[in-house]
């Protein structure tokens, strides 16, 4: 009698697996809500997640966290220049105004 060992084959994913697989590839879960009373729209709910890396993700173009001023530092950076510029403008245009207004003394 040989003494044998039973073996049982490991096909099994761990959860870490799983997820590289997801993210490397991506997935994308989308589902509407409708609700209609008699014919009229009361309620229409679409619902898109994608679930990806970041670099799956802009490699499908989507890149919106680098615009958004809570989660990137130089999108914030932009905005804050873009109102500098703004407000820089808004006060030339108010010394000039203000330029132009006579003083009680003249």
């Amino acid at each position: 009698m040989s003494n044998q060992q039973m073996t049982h084959p490991n096909n099994s994913t761990n959860l870490a697996d799983i997820l590289e697989r997801v993210l490397d590839k991506g997935i994308v879960i989308a589902g509407d809500i409708k609700i209609q009373l008699a014919d009229v729209d009361l309620l229409n709910i679409k619902i898109r997640l994608v679930v990806a890396s970041v670099d799956k993700a802009m490699e499908m173009g989507i890149n919106w966290w680098q615009q958004d001023s809570y989660l990137s530092s130089t999108a914030k950076e932009t905005e804050i220049g873009k109102e500098n510029v703004a407000l820089k403008k808004r006060l030339d245009l108010l010394e000039e105004k203000m330029a132009k207004v006579p003083t009680l003394n003249e």
